[in-house]
């Protein structure tokens, strides 16, 4: 049996339910998040608005001069979520596997379902799959989804990005490392600013230039460096984890006595970013969720969280939306025995999405 992997990507996830259920918003640059003159940030964005350079975790205020003539929404994540399950279900009709990496990312295992005479026999009795599922998806759901088809989820997941949005396109085992070759090697999960910089650094732009580098680049990246050298010719193990395990990364600091000291609060929300920010990059995930935690000198104990769209990996984005939550519910209305900083709703980190705007 042949490996067959699916990625399925929903487009623009919460911009595209705010439009669908309010047709006056079609077309338009949908913006979901505080108004700007709230000091608020952006959950997500339509492609429309995208173009103007609107992405998420950046502050509302910035996204309106980018942008001057998008439509603020208030997130609904409840209604998010709720659609979710309902995509979640669609692709459990679909007889394989199921990964649900976040609230509008999912992998399918359709290895059984694809039986070929070889590799690329195989992922080709997948098309039909990934095209009934598509169709399903926008007749019941009024949405579409980018899919990926690949024999492992590297490849499954470059190709779910490669024609977004309602795109469908399959990575043939044959066509891989020719495929790869051209790409910049920040499409490769785990590589982040301070990876490309280190290959960069080394004479290492693309993927084909890691593809002929001689040796397994432990000397530039250590114990990541054949991991990627393997990602940068196609090559992939993982399995799908079908575990339903929470994962999340926090920092908590108790503070010697309570303080409403700006400064110090700041500074301790900085260095809980940084962090947290280390762990993401050392685990190549990023973080769809960030969460903040204040605990009074009474112990009552209060959590806020925001979720955005677009993952977030960087330490200034976990802190920006880290002040903003303690600033929206005035979180430091009075001291503070113990301040938190974390992040859920996990997925593989990819610096840079080849997504066609």
């Amino acid at each position: 049996m042949f490996r067959v992997i699916a990625h399925v990507d929903m487009d623009a996830f919460f911009a595209a339910i705010e439009q669908r259920d309010n047709p006056a918003l079609r077309g338009r640059p949908v913006i979901v998040g505080s108004p700007p003159h709230q000091r608020g940030v952006v959950c997500a964005a339509s492609y429309e608005a995208r173009r103007f350079g609107v992405r998420s975790a950046m502050p509302s205020a910035t996204a309106a001069r980018l942008c001057p003539q998008g439509i603020f929404i208030r997130p609904r994540m409840e209604l998010y979520q709720a659609e979710s399950r309902q995509i979640l279900r669609l692709l459990q009709g679909t007889g394989g596997a199921v990964e649900q990496t976040s609230i509008d990312e999912a992998y399918l295992d359709w290895s059984a379902l694809c039986p070929g005479q070889d590799a690329d026999d195989a992922l080709q009795q997948a098309l039909p799959l990934a095209r009934a599922l598509k169709q399903r998806i926008r007749q019941e759901r009024g949405l579409t989804a980018s899919v990926g088809i690949a024999a492992n989820k590297l490849l499954a997941k470059l190709a779910s990005d490669w024609q977004k949005p309602d795109g469908l396109t399959l990575i043939a085992e044959r066509d891989k490392v020719a495929f790869l070759r051209p790409l910049p090697v920040r499409v490769l999960p785990g590589v982040g600013p301070a990876t490309e910089r280190l290959l960069h650094q080394a004479g290492l732009y693309t993927l084909g230039q890691v593809q002929d580098y001689p040796g397994d680049l432990r000397e530039l990246l250590g114990s990541f460096g054949p991991t990627l050298k393997r990602f940068a010719w196609g090559q992939d193990d993982r399995p799908l984890d079908l575990t339903d395990e929470v994962k999340s990364i926090s920092s908590e600091e108790t503070f010697a006595r309570d303080t409403a000291d700006r400064t110090e609060l700041r500074a301790c929300l900085r260095a809980q970013a940084a962090e947290i920010a280390a762990k993401l990059q050392r685990r190549r995930l990023a973080a769809r969720t960030v969460q903040v935690k204040v605990r009074y000198g009474d112990f009552t104990t209060l959590t806020r969280q925001i979720t955005v769209q677009d993952p977030v990996t960087e330490p200034v984005d976990l802190y920006r939306l880290g002040c903003w939550l303690l600033a929206r519910d005035r979180l430091v209305c009075r001291p503070l025995r113990l301040l938190g900083l974390g992040v859920s709703n996990l997925t593989e980190c990819t610096a840079w999405q080849l997504r066609l705007l």
